[in-house]
C-alpha cells in the first residue's frame, strides 16, 4: 500500500525531463502533492512554445507542483543539447545538492509518425527527428543527471514509454520509428538498471495506459468534465485515464520502501496500482493493457468499467 505519511517525498529533490503536459505534468504534480521539490523542464515557456505550438506551458506546471504541496521549479531546458542538460543538472546540485528522482518523459513526436507507413514511405526526416527525441534525449539526460542521483542509495530512474514490454514483444507500434523509440525506452530502463543496482538506485520503464492528455481530448471534442460523451461512438475509451494517475504510480514507486524489488521492469499504471493501493482521480483503478489483452484482443466479454 502506499505511504501513510501526508508527504513522504518531503526532502525529496525530482526532475522532470519533458514535464510541459501530459504523463510528465501528471507525474510532475503528484511528486509535488507528496511534497518533493520538482524541477520541471522541457521547451514550452510563457514567451516561447516549441513546434507543437500548443498552449501549455513548464511554468503552469511548476505552479500545479506548488499548488499541490510542494515546490514547483521551470526551467528551460532543450534535452537534445548536452550543454543546457549539464546546466540543469549543475543548478540542481548548487540550489539542493541531491537528486533522488529523474523521471525521462522527453518524447515531441506525436506530430513526426506515420501510423501504419513502412519505413520506404515514412518521412525520413521526421523518423530520424522522432527517434532523436524519443532516444537521445533521454540518454543525454541520464548521462548527466545520474551521477547526481546516484550520490546516495535509494535514487529512482523512471522512463516513460507507450506499452509494456510483453505487449511491445508481441505488436506492432504505429511505425518503425514509434515502434523503436517506445521499445528503446524499455531497454534502457533494463540496461540503466544494472548500472544503478551497486548504487543502490533503481531503473523502471513505466507506460500510462489510455492517458487522457490534452492533446487527446482536444482530439475527441471533450474535456475532463465531458469525456465519457467520446464512449459513445468509442467504448473502449471508456478504459482511460488522467495523466495524475500515472504520476501516482511514480509517486507510490518512490515512496515505497521496497522499490529495489522493481528494478530493471516495465510496469504500467494499472498494475502499481493493483500493488500500491492508489486511485485515479474519480477513485477508480483503470488497467488498460490487461483490457486491452484480455478484452480487446483476446476475446473476453466485458466492459470497460469491469477493468477500472
Amino acid at each position: 500500500m502506499q505511504s501513510q505519511s501526508p508527504k513522504p517525498l518531503r526532502g525529496k529533490v525530482a526532475l522532470v525531463a519533458g514535464g510541459t503536459r501530459g504523463a510528465g505534468r501528471g507525474i510532475a504534480v503528484e511528486l509535488g502533492a507528496a511534497g518533493a521539490t520538482v524541477y520541471v523542464t522541457g521547451r514550452s515557456t510563457r514567451q516561447q512554445r516549441s513546434e507543437y505550438n500548443r498552449p501549455e506551458t513548464i511554468e503552469e506546471t511548476a505552479e500545479l507542483v506548488t499548488a499541490a504541496g510542494g515546490e514547483g521549479i521551470a526551467v528551460r531546458v532543450d534535452h537534445l543539447h548536452a550543454d543546457q542538460v549539464e546546466a540543469l543538472v549543475a543548478r540542481i546540485r548548487k540550489e539542493h545538492g541531491r537528486l533522488d528522482i529523474l523521471v525521462n518523459d522527453i518524447w515531441g513526436g506525436e506530430t513526426l509518425f506515420e501510423w501504419d507507413k513502412p519505413v520506404w514511405d515514412h518521412n525520413l526526416e521526421n523518423g530520424l527527428r522522432l527517434l532523436r527525441l524519443g532516444v537521445d534525449t533521454h540518454l543525454i539526460t541520464a548521462h548527466h543527471a545520474l551521477p547526481l542521483l546516484i550520490e546516495q542509495p535509494g535514487g529512482l530512474l523512471v522512463e516513460v514509454t507507450d506499452g509494456t514490454a510483453e505487449y511491445n514483444a508481441n505488436h506492432y507500434r504505429l511505425s518503425v520509428f514509434y515502434d523503436l523509440a517506445k521499445t528503446a525506452a524499455t531497454r534502457m530502463a533494463w540496461a540503466h538498471a544494472k548500472d544503478l543496482e551497486p548504487h543502490g538506485a533503481t531503473a523502471v520503464s513505466l507506460t500510462p495506459g489510455w492517458m487522457r492528455s490534452e492533446m487527446m481530448l482536444e482530439h475527441y471534442n471533450v474535456t475532463e468534465e465531458t469525456w465519457r460523451e467520446a464512449t459513445r461512438d468509442l467504448p473502449d475509451f471508456g478504459i482511460s485515464e488522467t495523466p495524475r494517475f500515472v504520476g501516482r504510480a511514480v509517486a507510490a514507486l518512490a515512496a515505497a520502501p521496497d522499490r529495489a524489488r522493481w528494478n530493471g521492469q516495465s510496469l504500467s499504471s494499472g498494475q502499481l496500482a493493483r500493488v500500491y493501493g492508489f486511485t485515479d482521480l474519480d477513485g477508480s483503478r483503470p488497467d488498460c493493457w490487461r483490457y486491452i489483452t484480455e478484452v480487446r484482443e483476446g476475446g473476453k466479454v466485458a466492459s470497460p468499467e469491469d477493468y477500472r
